[in-house]
């Protein structure tokens, strides 16, 4: 009679650690298509897009265009540049002679709220046609930049959210002084 009670106590005890693995994995999931901060998603840390230099207008605006389709797909929330944003970012652009052709140079600035710069990201891309002018950039050139550049700030955005925020020292200044003359 005990063999068979062991037996039932066994089966019983594989299936409810099956059912706890099933409920942990179901948590797991449910936090992770939550969006919870500890995921490390930048979605909900809002980034304004303050001025791309280089280009000219027209380049400028379709490049726009682009980390707005860019920053969607990766759920980066780009708002405008007078909203209120945790970062602000800045771009600059250049086209230079490469070996076998010509590239874009990019560099992204983002800054705090503080104004003080958080990161600097920097790459290139390269063209496919031979000309060393921006204003000959075509759809395909500045979708991958684009591309490439959200991916640069949606893995930094990420890393900065699952970080803690930093906090400063509160301290009291009194008139005593520190050390004895």
């Amino acid at each position: 009679m005990k063999i068979e009670n062991n037996e039932v106590v066994m089966v019983e005890a594989r299936h409810f650690g099956r059912l706890v693995a099933v409920a942990l994995v179901a948590g797991l999931a449910a936090c992770q298509a939550s969006g919870s901060s500890m995921g490390g998603s930048p979605a909900g840390v809002p980034i304004a897009l303050e001025s791309i230099d280089g280009p000219p207008s027209q380049i400028r605006t379709a490049l726009i265009g682009e980390l707005n389709n860019a920053a969607s797909d990766r759920k980066i929330d780009l708002v405008g540049s007078t909203a209120d944003a945790r970062y602000r970012v800045r771009g600059y652009l250049s086209a230079e002679k490469a070996e076998g052709g010509t590239q874009v140079a990019y560099v992204w600035d983002v800054f705090d709220s503080q104004n003080k710069r958080a990161k600097r990201l920097t790459g290139t891309s390269p063209i496919l046609v031979s000309y060393t002018s921006l204003s000959s950039l075509d759809k395909e050139t500045l979708a991958r930049l684009a591309s490439s550049s959200m991916d640069e700030i949606a893995q930094f955005l990420s890393a900065s959210k699952s970080e803690p925020p930093i906090r400063t020292a509160e301290f009291a200044v009194d008139d005593e002084p520190v050390a004895s003359e």
